[in-house]
């Protein structure tokens, strides 16, 4: 009887050896056997992330992983909580679209923590270790954007500057781009405030605007969110003020193309999002990527 509890105990001991094996081998792969990758967005209130999770979904379902999407809902503190949840979930890469480029660090540094790989979209992060950031030139962009203003203007005007979310690389860098192309020109910049990217804030800010200054001819937003919601406030005034955005969403492609809208500079939000699984993928590979990825801009005009 001693003999057979023995070797039943035996048996046990090494079925749970080889279990726990097992599930430390599956820790970042699904029931499928597939890797998980984990997708912190800043908000999907804002079409330019939709399409950004669009084509990380289908990059990411073309490569055979299992993608993990968490919406921060534009909070710092959403964003953290949820790259500590994928941390539990145990991915094997962590791609970020941050909410703000300093409150970010403390999620990156969490991942560096638990040897979690992170990639940032859009948007970087002013610390932590980040293995590639994958972005448009946004300075190119803001740039791009302040010569089609000064070109339209024949170089002389008043114009708005609507600032995207304090600390962000994107608004830091579409206004650093933008007022470089306005320094060499005759432009005046007769207001410029944060709208916070948001379509609501970006008219309520260009209602107030509208009321201190009488003479404006162009407004600059660092994205089209803002500048859908300038449209609007300027609508309401019968004032001729050109709108320039930034991102080519559906909304602000077609203000432009209705002439409601002068230009937005087009960026790949779908193409970011498909080259930071590419990025990703050879991550987990073990390949080597390049700590910037440029994705293309183009402006976008009624004329094409």
């Amino acid at each position: 009887m001693k003999k057979l509890l023995s070797i039943l105990l035996i048996g046990v001991l090494l079925i749970g050896a080889f279990t726990g094996c097992s599930s430390q081998q599956n820790e970042s792969s699904n029931e499928e056997g597939k890797a998980k990758i984990g997708l912190v967005i800043s908000t999907l209130n804002n079409p330019f992330f939709v399409s950004l999770k669009d084509g990380a979904e289908a990059k990411a379902e073309e490569l055979g992983y299992d993608l993990i999407v968490l919406d921060s809902q534009n909070d710092p503190s959403k964003e953290i909580s949820n790259v500590e949840d994928l941390i539990v979930k145990k991915v094997s890469v962590i791609l970020i679209n941050p909410t703000d480029s300093d409150a970010v660090v403390n999620a990156v540094k969490a991942a560096n923590k638990a040897n979690i790989p992170v990639i940032t979209l859009d948007r970087g992060s002013n610390g932590g270790e980040v293995v590639t950031h994958i972005a448009s030139d946004n300075v190119a962009g803001g740039k791009m954007a302040g010569e089609y203003i000064i070109e339209q203007l024949g170089g002389k005007g008043k114009v708005v500057e609507l600032e995207g979310i304090p600390g962000t690389s994107a608004a830091r860098d579409r206004g650093k781009g933008f007022n470089e192309a306005v320094n060499n020109s005759d432009l005046e910049i007769v207001a410029r405030q944060p709208a916070d990217f948001d379509r609501t804030k970006g008219l309520t800010v260009m209602e107030n605007i509208l009321q201190a200054q009488p003479e404006i001819d162009a407004v600059f937003a660092h994205n089209d969110e803002m500048a859908l919601g300038a449209l609007q406030a300027i609508k309401g005034t019968g004032r001729d003020i050109m709108v320039v955005g930034f991102d080519a969403t559906d909304d602000a492609v077609k203000a432009v193309k209705d002439g409601e809208m002068g230009a937005t500079v087009a960026q790949q939000p779908d193409k970011i999002g498909s080259l930071g699984i590419e990025a990703a993928d050879k991550v987990i590979n073990g390949e080597e990527v390049d700590e910037f990825i440029p994705v293309d801009l183009k402006l976008v005009t009624n004329e094409k």
